[in-house]
């Protein structure tokens, strides 16, 4: 703290956190987007297990760090703001069939940035344009006409809710429902065969985690109001892009870190496996269905307060009531999203 600012010391654990979920993308095949291709079209759930392992771990993680006192949920805005039930659903259904026409969420874009694919660069691009614009630019308007959002006085969580209702710690449910994810995804006959698959599920926890953790104890020990936060890949694209044209405006964060991070890994696994190669778009119908992609999930995961990873992991790893219902309905928009492109979308 007396060498490093707060931001580099933000931005150095995102980039950690961030080089493990590269990694994971590039040598565990960790992908929201192939885990539901390959369970509805593939008949194969393994990486859709490997989700639900992962998620066991970040739950267990971020809840073990609250109870060790680590960890506030309140200084969470997933915590500190009223759900708004129809923000995730309508966020969620548009970012998932945004995601479907895009063939990545930005997650995995960046990841594959790192493997030489131009086609993500322009994808993650776009989706900082419009994450930006509904941030804070002529879309925000009506997202917030929509969608307003409110302080809230309560923590916005299941676990916290049935201890309230109990009065049995709230670890405790968090650790059943942890468990209960990690059994069923380790029941799979696939994933156990899978035992790389296994570790890099555990790591992407591990990610998780490292973020609540390093950013916690940042903001205990600097005093600073930096905002406790894991990683998320939809506003934080746009912080990235802006840091990267011009960094007096925003400067290092956690989220720069964060980007940079999924980006070094995407290359340092790509480099491992020998498969980098650069590739681009062939075709410009195709380049254009995923610009369209990516302006929707620019726009729906600011709606919906995050992506495939930030409402999908570390949302879900605090148990918020926002989790699930975006999570769900990310994959509904993606389904649908994937079956309007095979019947609407043939080569002549």
């Amino acid at each position: 703290m007396e060498h490093l600012s707060v931001g580099l010391l933000a931005a150095l654990v995102g980039l950690g956190g961030g080089v493990i979920l590269g990694l994971a993308a590039r040598l565990g095949n960790f992908c929201t987007l192939g885990a539901i291709e390959s369970a509805v079209y593939g008949n194969n759930q393994t990486r859709l297990r490997m989700w639900s392992v992962a998620l066991g771990f970040a739950i267990l993680g971020t809840f073990g760090l609250a109870q060790i006192g680590v960890l506030d949920f309140s200084d969470s805005f997933y915590h500190g703001i009223n759900w708004n039930p129809f923000a995730s659903i309508f966020g969620g259904l548009m970012f998932g069939y945004g995601m479907a026409y895009a063939g990545n969420c930005g997650f995995s874009n960046l990841a594959r940035i790192g493997g030489g694919d131009l086609r993500a660069l322009v994808s993650v691009i776009v989706i900082a344009i419009f994450s930006a614009m509904t941030l804070g630019g002529p879309i925000a308007v009506v997202r917030e006409w929509l969608f307003p959002q409110t302080d809230s006085q309560s923590l916005q969580g299941f676990a916290h809710l049935l201890a309230g209702w109990t009065s049995l710690p709230v670890f405790l449910f968090a650790a059943i429902i942890a468990l209960v994810m990690i059994v069923w995804g380790l029941a799979y006959p696939g994933l156990r065969a899978a035992r790389a698959s296994i570790f890099w599920a555990f790591m992407v926890g591990v990610a998780i985690t490292s973020g609540w953790w390093g950013t916690s104890l940042i903001a205990e020990a600097s005093l600073d109001g930096l905002d406790v936060q894991s990683h998320s890949y939809t506003a934080p694209l746009a912080r990235g892009l802006m840091y990267m044209m011009t960094s007096s405006a925003g400067g290092l964060s956690f989220s720069v870190g964060s980007v940079a991070g999924v980006v070094l890994g995407g290359f340092l696994g790509s480099a491992i496996k020998g498969h980098f190669r650069w590739e681009a778009c062939e075709d410009p119908q195709e380049l254009g269905r995923q610009m369209f992609g990516a302006a929707l999930m620019g726009i729906g995961g600011v709606v919906a307060l995050g992506c495939t990873i930030g409402q999908g992991l570390t949302a879900f790893s605090t148990l918020s009531y926002s989790a699930p219902v975006t999570l769900g309905a990310i994959v509904l928009g993606t389904i649908f999203g994937l079956r309007r492109l095979v019947s609407g979308f043939q080569p002549d």
